[in-house]
């Protein structure tokens, strides 16, 4: 590992957990750096963000079912052509094929909405709410082949409030999203040292 791991992230829309990222990284005491962001949409609204903070940003063309493969070759080259060693995926909403999610074996993590085993895939809030939970919250977990599956190396529980919305629970949430990703990862960085050095 280089002296601060390098990070790049991967978003589909606002880029708000990138930009979490971005402001942690930029303290002087945080162990990674965030070297890149990327897109499956030239138009998501993080890539502008991430510029603005002097961040490289780039957004893929929107993949097809046909072009699939093409599109994960490519964004594999990007993340080697600017040496990440790290992968977090932020807001990304592509499901990985498996041969993607073997080339970043345990180096990629991914921030889902819920505590984790609950609640897998899409729709969290709504799911918390309509099984009468009083806890919702936040997970951070290693990116295996199967959704939403890998080991959990953080979560923050959030309360659900009378009354709430879907809307209402997710800001809430997300907050604490912010707060959780960026802490996980300078942890994760740390305790890999060499073990995410690029070959």
């Amino acid at each position: 590992m280089t002296e601060r791991a390098r990070v790049a992230v991967l978003i589909s829309g606002r880029g708000s957990n990138a930009m979490a990222l971005i402001k942690a990284a930029q303290r002087p005491d945080c162990p990674f750096e965030i070297v890149l962001v990327a897109s499956d949409s030239p138009d998501a609204e993080g890539l502008a963000l991430a510029a603005a903070e002097g961040i490289v940003a780039i957004g893929l063309p929107k993949p097809t079912r046909q072009d699939r493969s093409q599109f994960f070759a490519a964004l594999d080259k990007v993340l080697w052509d600017h040496r990440a060693e790290v992968v977090a995926l932020a807001g990304f909403m592509r499901i990985l094929p498996p041969d993607f999610v073997a080339k970043w074996q345990g180096r990629m993590l991914n921030i889902h909405p819920s505590l984790l085993p609950k609640y897998k895939g899409l729709h969290t809030h709504e799911r918390a709410l309509a099984a009468g939970d009083r806890v919702a919250g936040c997970s951070v977990h290693v990116v295996t082949a199967e959704l939403d599956d890998g080991p959990v190396l953080g979560q923050t529980e959030v309360p659900v409030m009378p009354g709430d919305t879907a809307e209402m629970l997710a800001k809430r949430v997300l907050v604490a999203e912010h707060e959780l990703y960026a802490q996980v990862l300078a942890g994760f960085v740390t305790r890999a040292t060499d073990s995410l050095r690029l070959v």
